[in-house]
């Protein structure tokens, strides 16, 4: 018998009520994807500076240059948070010609069926966990659901072609883009298999939950391509993965 049950006038201490509010607590998803917005633009360049810098000599996008994308489109871009930390990122915008030229590095074509991918980077400590073909696999299906999307471009040096092409890109050639003493080879990826969009605040879903994420309404669906546009600019707004 317990001392508790042999001495009934033996009460056990308890603990000071607290209420509910003050016993829920705040805590960040253990990893999540969003659309980037001018607020992550030093963290995203502190990453791609450490990135490519040390490798190539040059960034691909300036941090002027990485704030005017994440103005002008921020719903091209995604990031990947653990624990609200930035660990890796895209960025992209659109193209409206058959191949990147020097232009292609500074403007955004609204009007463009293509996507030209500026910059995917892995902050250093998160390297040689497959978070990069993971974030370029999960962006390429987002991509598939933009119905003006026809397909993904970027511009590569060689010994990345390998990496490039297990996601599903092909060459199509030398790029006429040089860096100083850089050049480049140029990859496509065609984008199929949209899916069908709705209008007047309908919504469309992902078939198959292809983007593997918890989707972004309480209902269980994804808004249409104008709402993530507004979306894109609340950075409050998380696209959190399933299971994690």
């Amino acid at each position: 018998m317990s001392l508790v049950g042999a001495l009934p006038f033996l009460k056990p201490r308890l603990s000071p009520s607290v209420s509910p509010g003050r016993q829920r607590r705040h805590t960040l998803p253990a990893s999540e994807f969003r659309p980037l917005n001018t607020q992550d633009a030093i963290s995203v360049f502190e990453i791609e500076k450490e990135a490519f810098i040390s490798v190539s000599g040059d960034c691909p996008l300036h941090l002027d240059e990485v704030r005017h994308f994440l103005t002008l489109c921020p719903e091209l871009s995604m990031g990947w948070f653990e624990e609200g930390r930035l660990v890796a990122f895209i960025i992209g915008s659109q193209w409206d010609q058959d191949r990147l030229t020097l232009d292609a590095l500074t403007l955004h074509k609204p009007k463009g069926s293509t996507v030209h991918i500026h910059v995917l980077a892995v902050h250093r400590t998160f390297r040689q966990q497959g978070k990069g073909p993971i974030l370029m696999w999960r962006y390429l299906q987002y991509l598939r659901c933009l119905p003006y999307v026809r397909r993904a471009v970027l511009m590569c040096e060689d010994f990345l072609v390998p990496f490039y092409q297990k996601s599903g890109f092909k060459v199509q050639g030398r790029c006429s883009i040089t860096v100083a003493s850089l050049t480049f080879t140029e990859m496509q990826y065609p984008v199929r298999g949209h899916a069908l969009m709705r209008r007047n605040s309908e919504a469309i879903g992902f078939p198959q939950n292809v983007l593997g994420c918890k989707p972004l309404l309480s209902d269980g669906i994804w808004t249409d391509v104008t709402d993530y546009q507004a979306l894109a600019a609340q950075p409050c707004l998380l696209i959190s993965i399933s299971g994690h």
